[in-house]
């Protein structure tokens, strides 16, 4: 098991007094200190070591009433070490300044001559939180690079995604997109099982071939069956030629079955018949016919209920489900939607932040579809080029209503931060947390304050 680095605290004083008497305070409690008796120094040191927290004076001139110098080390600091918790050590005369610092970033500040008990447990509070802060960097980027490796080592047919969830789903259709077996893509209507198939033909061994789509459930049942396998002229009312099927215009290529559960049972035996033989005939022919077509198929629908019922067949059912990948609907992944809505706008307006809040408060239950539709409808309305929710029209939903500050989504935690300009404790109180609840969800979310 690889050993945790030594928790590390930087003290900065021009005092050496101070430097020492903090330094043997710590050093008691297994942290390691290190000292600095300039602003310089510090810097310097904090660009060498591995440094957890800081605690750093306000006043490094002989005017003791200025705190100058300290405001610019501070300021110094967050804008190289943004996450970096910094503990303020003040006269009196410098409560005031302190306080805005504390506003503007600083973990805390505590008065000359500091509580070593209360120092000390300041001071555990936010090595527990810089470490876990850490973690949370060292996830979002792990998950990053899980992303960047995906784009480069498959062709994702230009989707846009950001969520985990997604991430899953990408990662397993890649996976089996090099073997010949059948796909079943579930997921509710909307959600972009489409897109799914599209990419799994892309990286398939047939991707040179043809990728045609059907949806069994656009036609009517006396039409998929023509649809999928051809007709002869005369076979039923209106064919007046003959007519190739879906199956031989994918022949070398893929065939994406959507809405697999609307097909007719005389459907389904001739689909088992030519997933097993590759052979059928044309609706009002004889003549057997032989194509090579990987078959991909979708549905948001429950087969095992219709198999129960008896509308769907059992053996097809497992024909086609050799594999399944499932597509979350857009509610499950939403860390999604804000990239969606923006690649939707394509740089026709901006997202207000109210309008930002909105799309993450809302169930869609629509999904991706749904959105797009929202996203242009709203960049229409945008007259000054800033959507706002009103331009949205979103409607109230089950998300809308019990959705709570008690557990807020990811997005909701990226926007408080945004809008805190990555100050902990203010994102946490505008979301009505504390500051270790909010790390919590932080940490699970895999987001780190920013700046």
């Amino acid at each position: 098991m690889r050993k945790s680095p030594m928790r590390t605290v930087l003290i900065i004083d021009d005092n050496p007094a101070v430097g020492e008497a903090l330094s043997l305070a710590l050093s008691l409690h297994e942290i390691r200190p290190l000292t600095a008796l300039t602003p310089e120094q510090g810097l310097e040191m904090l660009e060498r070591e591995r440094i957890d927290v800081v605690i750093q004076d306000m006043n490094f001139t002989a005017d003791t009433t200025s705190g100058e110098e300290g405001v610019a080390l501070f300021r110094a600091i967050r804008q190289r070490h943004t996450d970096l918790p910094v503990i303020l050590l003040t006269a009196w005369t410098h409560l005031e300044t302190a306080v805005e610092l504390v506003k503007a970033g600083a973990a805390d500040y505590l008065a000359k001559p500091w509580d070593d008990a209360k120092l000390l447990a300041t001071v555990e509070n936010l090595l527990e939180l810089s470490e876990s802060t850490r973690e949370v960097a060292r996830a979002r980027n792990e998950r990053r690079k899980r992303r960047e490796d995906l784009q480069r080592r498959y062709d994702l047919d230009s989707l846009v995604f950001a969520s985990e969830g997604m991430a899953r789903t990408l990662e397993l259709a890649c996976q089996v997109a090099r073997s010949d077996v059948p796909v079943l893509i579930t997921g509710p209507n909307g959600a972009g099982k489409e897109r799914i198939a599209a990419i799994v033909h892309a990286n398939s061994a047939v991707k040179r071939g043809s990728f045609i789509a059907v949806n069994c459930g656009a036609l009517p049942g006396e039409l998929i069956e023509a649809e999928l396998f051809g007709a002869e002229a005369g076979a039923y009312t209106g064919a007046n030629k003959a007519r190739e099927g879906r199956f031989e215009l994918a022949d070398g290529g893929t065939l994406f079955l959507d809405e697999i559960g609307n097909l007719s049972l005389s459907g389904q035996v001739k689909l088992l018949r030519v997933l097993e033989t590759g052979q059928f005939e044309r609706l009002g022919s004889g003549r057997t016919r032989q194509v090579k077509v990987r078959v991909l198929s979708a549905t948001n629908a429950d087969l095992k209920a219709m198999i129960r019922a008896g509308t769907f067949r059992e053996d097809l059912y497992y024909r086609l489900n050799v594999i399944e990948v499932n597509l979350p609907p857009l509610a499950d992944r939403s860390d999604d939607i804000l990239p969606l809505a923006e690649h939707f706008l394509g740089g026709r307006a901006e997202l207000g932040e109210a309008a930002r809040e909105s799309l993450l408060s809302y169930a869609w239950p629509g999904n991706v579809r749904e959105l797009k539709n929202a996203i242009e409808r709203a960049a229409l309305l945008a007259g000054d080029g800033r959507v706002t929710p009103e331009q949205l029209n979103l409607p109230q939903s089950p998300l809308n209503a019990t959705r709570n500050l008690d557990e807020p989504s990811r997005e909701a935690v990226e926007v408080a931060l945004n809008k805190a300009d990555g100050v902990v404790s203010r994102a946490a109180q505008a979301l009505g947390l504390s500051r270790q609840a909010l790390y919590r969800r932080m940490e699970r979310y895999g987001l780190a304050a920013q700046s």
